[in-house]
């Protein structure tokens, strides 16, 4: 399902913050090189969480799901000088490009990969966030959020990737259709959840801002 016209999503990132050079070159590499470029954050979106991690300027932010680091690369510009982005992904193969263009940005000191399973990772990491960015198994949002949530700051915030799931979260759920039973469950969650307050935006694919109380 397209939530808007080509024509309009074109509009929408001409008429917005111009996509860095490095990413640019980010993109163009993942289209040639990597299966499922598709899966890129991309232009629009990643200016977006560049906008919201500026605003909140958070000293650590966690990524579960790096793929080829243009999301982390996109949370870094808003982070304090002696902060720490942890990103977290399963795929060994991308490790590789995702130092690369996390070395060639500047904050390549301040980023930190991850090889592995999220939810046995996380109970590792022995520090506060700020600010958590989930894009990774759908099917394990809501263990995710329980894990990080344990580990976040007061007013912190929590982005949830791909929660309108192409538009499958309105339409007739197919029973073996576990992604988007998954999501559906997680939603709802969220929206009941006391301990966060939630807002669903649609962009792109639709992410969740939860602010935790």
């Amino acid at each position: 399902m397209h939530f808007l016209s080509p024509l309009l999503e074109s509009y929408i990132a001409n008429s917005s913050e111009d996509e860095p050079t490095l990413l640019q070159e980010l993109t163009r590499e993942t289209h040639l090189k990597v299966l499922r470029p598709r899966m890129l954050t991309g232009h629009f979106q990643g200016r977006v969480l560049s906008m919201l991690s500026k605003i909140i300027n958070p000293k650590n932010i966690l990524e579960i799901g790096t793929y080829t680091g243009y999301s982390a690369l996109c949370l870094a510009e808003g982070i304090q000088k002696d902060g720490q982005l942890h990103t977290i992904d399963v795929n060994e193969e991308l490790l590789g490009i995702q130092r690369r263009y996390f070395d060639k940005s500047g904050f390549g000191d301040q980023i930190k990969q991850h090889l592995g399973n999220a939810l046995e990772i996380i109970p590792q990491l022995d520090l506060p966030f700020d600010m958590v960015f989930i894009d990774a198994e759908k099917k394990e949002y809501t263990q995710y959020f329980e894990a990080v949530l344990q580990k976040m700051r007061p007013g912190g915030v929590i982005l949830s990737d791909n929660v309108l799931w192409t538009g499958k979260v309105v339409e007739p759920l197919d029973p073996k259709d576990k992604a988007t039973k998954a999501l559906l469950d997680y939603n709802q969650m969220l929206k009941e959840h006391t301990g966060v307050e939630t807002v669903l935006l649609p962009i792109r694919d639709g992410l969740t801002l939860s602010r935790v109380r």
